[in-house]
């Protein structure tokens, strides 16, 4: 396999996880911390840090924007949900364990 091929199937598999994440908004992200150990912030952290790395100028904001499909704030207010106490209680779980 040649590396550009390599590249346009690493980059398919991400646009495709973006879409899920995106038509999933159910799915809230402490319990992709809780499962996973990431995020949509942490895939937006890493696409902000690689574009950074290429000398492309996309700032934490425009990549949460690109990993939502929509501005952070509207997501949020559209699909974010309070964290129960039992996700708290795992989240915390989760973090000692490190």
């Amino acid at each position: 396999m040649t590396e550009n091929s390599l590249i346009e199937l690493e980059a398919a598999a991400f646009r495709r996880l973006l879409k899920h994440l995106q038509d999933h908004p159910e799915v809230q992200n402490i319990d992709l911390m809780i499962l996973a150990d990431f995020c949509r912030n942490c895939l937006a952290k890493w696409y902000a840090e690689a574009a950074q790395e290429q000398g492309v100028a996309i700032d934490y904001e425009q990549a949460r924007e690109f990993v939502y499909g929509m501005p952070y704030k509207d997501w949020k207010n559209q699909f974010q949900q309070d964290a129960s106490p039992e996700q708290l209680a795992a989240y915390a779980r989760k973090q000692e364990q490190k």
